[in-house]
């Protein structure tokens, strides 16, 4: 395969730049991660969930990456929910996020308001798959929305990639997830990605998709519990959209919770990982205070 010349965007090249010298461990990078954000069909944009999430990103670190887990925006990621709706709240952050595309991108064709509002952000146009390297990590973001054939040429191009990192700890993220307990019917569409991932030994994937915050266990992939090499999966669709129930409960769901909307937070190390969901809080006290439990925990990179 003739290898691909990258071109470095200007906030990656900063970050490049500024590179630690060797011997020396790079800073600890903070990520705020979540998908399903912008819903145009219930809220003005300034009194919306995606208000909500986008705050607390806006409270957080101001050089932290920002990754969206696909479904930017609700109904048809149309180019006019992208300006009323994603821009005037998550849009804050766009000079720092990297995109995946979701199912809504391409309701109304070809997802490309998507391509068309995140520009060189989302990687090659139309494709909606490429990697770069940050904070001393590995990132890749693939696309769980693609045809058949073109799912195999994104196969091939993750095989090519993995085997050219150089970097000890991955992340991988996509939005329709691999597994899950949330509301959509598990699909096995990304398994050949998942065993490529596993293979290679990469620590994290995020999706979205279900909306619903959910971590799971390690895994092979077969779905079996693997602590020494599996790959986490955590799935944050809760990024603004409405929640939806548990229907499918996974075998090896470790946390779960559709009660509040929020954002992933990890901060990324050079040998290992920390994460904590940030969930928006209520304008007052919840009814059931247990469910305002955070999940967060901590682990190191293969």
């Amino acid at each position: 395969m003739v290898p691909m010349k990258t071109r470095i965007l200007p906030w990656l090249a900063a970050a490049a730049l500024s590179a630690p010298a060797a011997g020396h461990a790079a800073r600890p990078l903070t990520v705020y991660a979540a998908g399903d954000i912008a819903d145009c069909r219930y809220n003005h944009a300034a009194d919306s969930g995606a208000a909500g999430t986008a705050a607390l990103i806006a409270k957080g670190d101001p050089d932290a990456l920002v990754l969206t887990l696909g479904d930017h925006t609700y109904p048809n990621g149309a180019p006019a929910e992208f300006s009323d709706c994603y821009a005037p709240t998550w849009g804050r952050f766009k000079a720092r996020t990297r995109p995946t595309p979701g199912n809504h991108e391409y309701t109304s064709g070809k997802a490309s308001a998507y391509f068309e509002y995140f520009g060189e952000l989302a990687g090659p146009p139309g494709r909606g798959y490429y990697s770069f390297d940050k904070g001393g990590w590995h990132f890749i973001s693939l696309n769980s929305d693609l045809t058949a054939a073109e799912h195999q040429r994104q196969l091939l191009w993750l095989k090519d990639d993995l085997a050219a990192s150089k970097a000890r700890c991955t992340l991988a993220y996509w939005h329709a997830p691999m597994y899950s307990s949330g509301g959509h019917t598990p699909s096995k569409r990304m398994q050949e990605a998942w065993r490529a991932l596993y293979t290679a030994g990469v620590e994290l994937v995020l999706s979205g998709h279900d909306h619903d915050y959910e971590r799971l266990a390690p895994m092979d992939a077969e779905a079996q519990p693997d602590a020494a090499r599996g790959v986490r999966q955590f799935v944050v669709g809760t990024g603004g959209a409405m929640l939806t129930p548990f229907l499918w409960l996974n075998e090896q769901s470790e946390a779960r919770s559709n009660w509040r909307t929020g954002v992933l937070k990890l901060v990324l190390k050079e040998n290992s990982y920390e994460w904590e969901f940030l969930p928006v809080q209520p304008k007052t006290a919840p009814e059931h205070p247990q469910q305002e439990a955070r999940d967060s925990g901590t682990a190191n990179c293969h």
